[in-house]
C-alpha cells in the first residue's frame, strides 16, 4: 500500500464529484504494503480508503470488489465498496483503475495473543464458508508456475545457499500439490497488518487483492505462519492451536487436510519468501515504499522443513 501514483487534493476533489460521499476534508497517503497506492480519504460524510491499482487491470478488478461486497453482505467484517453515480464500483483516476471502500475502525496488532489468534481463525473460516456461494472464480496467480518463473529471475542474484534452498523447495512442492484438498475462495494474505482490532474485538479484515480460488488449508497456513510465529521462525503451539481450533469449530478440517498440514506450511512460507526476494531485488519506483525483509520468511521456511514431523502433531 505504498504511494506509487500521486493524487493531489484538487485532483481528488474533482474526481469525487462522481460520488455522493461529500466534500474532501483530508487526503493522506498510506505507507505500508507493496502492491497498490492507498490513501485515507476523509470527507464531510466520513472516512474511506481510496485505492489506485498499480498492477491489476480493469478487467481483473471486479472479482475483488464484488467479492468484498459479497462477503460484507454475508456478515464478514470487511470493507464495503462504494458505488459511483453510475452504480459502478470501479473508476479511473490519474490513468489508473481506482475504487473507494469504507474505512473500518480499529488497528492492526504487532504482538497478538491467544484470544486474538482464535478470533482470526474464526473469521477466516467465515470467509471460506461465505465464499462458497461467490460465483466468480480466479486461479491463484502466485502458485507453482509463478514460483518457478520468479526463481529463474532470482537465481543470478541469490547466494548459493539461498538459491539451493529455493530450488530444492520448489522441487519438493511440485511433488505435493494435493489437488484433493477442499477448495474455494481464499484471502491469501491474512497477515497481522490486514486484520483490525478495536480493543480486544476483531473489527475488520482488509486487503483482499490477492484473493483467489485455492486450497482452504493453504490460506490457514499463510495465516498461521504470520500470526503464530516466534522470533526464530518456529511456531508458538498455544497460538497455533487456538487459531486452528477456532477455525475447526466453524469449518471442520478433513483427514486429508491433517496429512497435508506440514506441506502447506512450507508452501505458504515459500510463497512469501519468493515474493519478498523479488520485491527486494526487482523493486518498483514509488513515492513511499515499504519493502519487507525476505530473510524472515527464509528462516520460517527452514524451520518448517526442519520441524516437519513435529508439525504433523500440531493439529486439532
Amino acid at each position: 500500500m505504498s504511494v506509487f501514483t500521486t493524487v493531489t487534493p484538487s485532483e481528488a476533489e474533482s474526481w469525487l464529484k462522481r460520488y455522493t460521499v461529500g466534500k474532501l476534508v483530508e487526503l493522506k497517503g498510506i505507507a505500508s504494503g507493496i502492491e497498490n497506492t492507498n490513501y485515507f480519504l476523509t470527507t464531510s460524510h466520513g472516512r474511506y480508503v481510496l485505492t489506485l491499482f498499480e498492477i491489476l487491470h480493469h478487467d481483473e478488478l471486479p472479482y475483488f470488489l464484488d467479492l468484498m461486497d459479497h462477503l460484507a453482505r454475508h456478515g464478514v467484517p470487511c470493507p464495503q465498496p462504494v458505488a459511483d453515480l453510475d452504480n459502478a464500483l470501479l473508476a479511473t483516476l490519474n490513468d489508473k483503475p481506482a475504487s473507494i471502500v469504507s474505512c473500518l475502525t480499529g488497528c492492526s496488532l504487532d504482538a497478538p495473543g491467544v484470544a486474538h489468534c482464535a478470533q482470526v481463525g474464526e473469521v477466516l473460516a467465515d470467509i471460506h464458508l461465505a465464499g462458497k456461494t461467490y460465483p466468480q472464480q480466479r486461479d491463484n496467480p502466485r502458485g507453482t508456475a509463478w514460483w518457478k518463473a520468479a526463481a529463474q529471475q532470482l537465481a543470478p542474484v541469490l547466494d548459493s545457499a539461498a538459491a539451493t534452498l529455493l530450488a530444492d523447495e520448489i522441487r519438493f512442492q511440485a511433488l505435493h500439490r494435493l489437488q484433493d484438498l477442499p477448495r474455494g475462495v481464499i484471502h491469501a494474505d491474512l497477515f497481522r497488518d490486514n486484520v483490525l482490532f478495536d480493543g480486544e474485538r476483531l473489527s475488520g479484515v482488509i486487503d483482499f487483492y490477492f484473493a483467489c480460488h485455492d486450497a482452504w488449508l493453504y490460506d490457514v497456513a499463510i495465516t498461521v505462519n504470520d500470526w503464530c510465529v516466534l522470533p526464530d521462525g518456529s511456531l508458538d503451539s498455544e497460538r497455533t492451536l487456538a487459531l486452528l481450533r477456532a477455525y475447526h469449530a466453524v469449518r471442520p478440517f478433513t483427514q486429508i487436510e491433517r496429512g497435508a498440514w506440514p506441506v502447506m506450511l512450507r508452501a505458504a512460507a515459500l510463497r512469501f519468501w519468493v515474493s519478498r526476494l523479488f520485491d527486494l531485488h526487482f523493486p518498483r519506483p514509488g513515492e513511499m515504499t515499504h519493502a519487507k525483509d525476505p530473510g524472515h520468511f527464509g528462516r520460517i521456511l527452514q524451520q518448517r522443513i526442519a520441524a516437519q514431523s513435529a508439525l504433523q502433531r500440531l493439529w486439532v
